[in-house]
């Protein structure tokens, strides 16, 4: 099992083939993604690594955050997220993750938060087909319809589907394609569309349903620690 990688949604574009078909993609940065600190079978019970990617002020941090990544001698992250590796996959802190941590053709899975709707109705949050467009239907042609029964059970049963709260949750698109990646920018292009906004942030983790593709890096693609320090 190998680690996943922070990254940030650019937003989509298209990319064409040799024979002149477009492919729509998804474009992911990663920006100072690192390792910032390990989870161990003999300290925690299990094996992970915390990455960080992005910048922050130091001095929007608490203490204890500031202490984190003093340990780990690397700057202040905006987002960090834990992800479960193999004892044999474990990726030494403060080096730097790279895009061709993942190869073309290779399958993954995409996690993100959607993009927020705000309150809406019951046929566009769940796809209902709304009542009558006539025969005595008056007014409410865009309603839900009954959300009860009679006297028994006399309640609305808890998970109803009924207007609300739409999107902006956790989100995980799986089997989604890596259909090229670019190194010196640290970009990564995703075929299709993956969950959240322009300027969110993603995870992206090795597809769950599909083998690991065979030319995948392991424990990964990174610079070292030292190189890092030596290009500061």
């Amino acid at each position: 099992m190998r680690s996943g990688v922070i990254a940030q949604k650019v937003g989509m574009t298209r990319i064409f083939t040799d024979a002149g078909e477009h492919i729509p993609v998804t474009v992911l940065k990663l920006e100072k993604l690192q390792v910032v600190a390990h989870r161990t079978n003999d300290k925690n019970g299990y094996t992970a690594v915390q990455l960080g990617a992005g910048t922050r002020k130091p001095a929007r941090l608490t203490r204890s955050e500031r202490g984190t990544f003093a340990v780990a001698e690397v700057e202040p992250k905006r987002k960090l997220a834990e992800f479960r590796v193999s004892p044999e996959n474990m990726i030494e802190v403060g080096a730097e993750i790279t895009a061709d941590h993942f190869v073309p053709g290779q399958f993954v899975d995409v996690t993100g938060t959607s993009q927020g709707k705000g309150f809406q109705g019951a046929m566009k949050r769940w796809n209902f087909g709304g009542l009558r467009a006539t025969h005595g239907v008056s007014v409410s042609h865009r309603s839900h319809g009954s959300t009860g029964q009679r006297q028994d059970p006399g309640k609305v049963f808890k998970n109803k589907k009924m207007a609300g709260h739409m999107g902006d949750e956790r989100v995980t698109t799986q089997n989604l394609v890596v259909v090229k990646t670019d190194t010196a920018r640290g970009l990564l292009m995703i075929r299709g569309a993956v969950p959240g906004s322009k300027g969110g942030w993603v995870l992206v983790r090795d597809a769950v349903k599909k083998p690991v593709a065979k030319d995948a890096p392991k424990p990964g693609a990174f610079k070292p620690k030292a190189a890092n320090k030596e290009q500061a």
